[in-house]
């Protein structure tokens, strides 16, 4: 139910302000604000609804402004709570892979502390494979997809999305490994390779290491391997050290990837990368300008050395 304090955002003059609301989340407090005819041309109304749209968001208690005469109108204080409600963004949806390892639990918990302190409201679905969670972005089921570099970049040829952060090296996985079933040598030919189609990374790494070999393709899970494995269905696979380091029975061994694999493809699959869908440019640039992804990668630290209790 609207209130009558809400109905103010309803006029003309509050339509302006909730878009001002929008624009002023990119502006950190103490810095020059553009000129109230640059918003104007922005906003494509007069500067006297302009001036008004500030007006309200004052009274909202969302900014406070001060006038320093010929150098401009500074920003003083943004609440920005208070603007990512005004403007109409709601709740932001973050589809994440399965928390199976410490990386990924780490970096769910560094999303919600950085969503919380920006004061945005924010939930985590966590969904298993990149295309899976694609295909949630495309439909709008939801608003921003966390996947590998690597990934996002190959998405980003063929799909309307685009790059909302990187978070560096080694964010989204610490590293890759060839799992080998013991005294299996893995020159053999007829060799049976699990791999996880649902992953990007996994079915490009696993094709690369046993590229024109004659090999038997195994479809499996995180879930699955470690039985497979155990009951010598499959022999071999590329997989997410990071997923599978505690779960492994003794019969699997665990060899580095050659060098050249690692080199051309698992710098860029380590990076964890934030996309979102081409077009919406008020939520993904607000985003862009609230959230410290510097706590992100520091509250993941701190959970992958067990200072932290993972909660997201």
């Amino acid at each position: 139910m609207i209130t009558g304090a809400d109905e103010r955002f309803l006029t003309r003059n509050g339509m302006a302000a909730r878009q001002l609301a929008a624009l002023l989340l990119n502006h950190e407090a103490d810095t020059r604000l553009p000129r109230l005819r640059d918003f104007a041309g922005e906003l494509k109304v007069g500067n006297g609804t302009v001036q008004a749209g500030l007006q309200l968001l004052e009274e909202a208690g969302a900014v406070r402004t001060r006038a320093r005469g010929h150098l401009g109108t500074f920003l003083v204080h943004a609440d920005r709570a208070v603007l990512w409600r005004l403007a109409g963004l709601g709740t932001l949806l973050a589809a994440m892979p399965l928390p199976y390892s410490h990386r990924y639990e780490g970096l769910a918990t560094g999303l919600r502390a950085a969503f919380e302190q920006a004061g945005a409201p924010f939930a985590i679905t966590f969904m298993r494979g990149a295309s899976t969670r694609l295909g949630a972005l495309l439909d709008g089921k939801a608003d921003l997809v966390v996947l590998s570099r690597f990934a996002a970049d190959r998405i980003a040829e063929e799909h309307p999305v685009e790059l909302v952060a990187d978070l560096g090296p080694r964010t989204y996985v610490g590293s890759h490994g060839l799992l080998l079933r013991r005294g299996v040598s893995p020159q053999a030919e007829g060799l049976r390779v699990a791999v996880d189609s649902s992953s990007e990374d996994l079915r490009m790494l696993t094709a690369r290491a046993f590229e024109g070999r004659d090999v038997e393709w195994v479809e499996s899970s995180y879930m699955q391997l470690r039985g497979l494995f155990a009951r010598e269905r499959v022999d071999a696979t590329v997989w997410n050290l990071d997923e599978v380091a505690d779960h492994l029975g003794p019969g699997v061994e665990v060899r580095p990837l050659d060098e050249e694999i690692t080199r051309e493809l698992a710098s860029r699959n380590s990076r964890a990368a934030l996309i979102g869908r081409t077009g919406e440019t008020v939520a993904l640039d607000a985003v862009r300008a609230s959230l410290d992804f510097g706590l992100v990668t520091g509250v993941q630290s701190e959970v992958l050395r067990g200072e932290r209790v993972p909660l997201y």
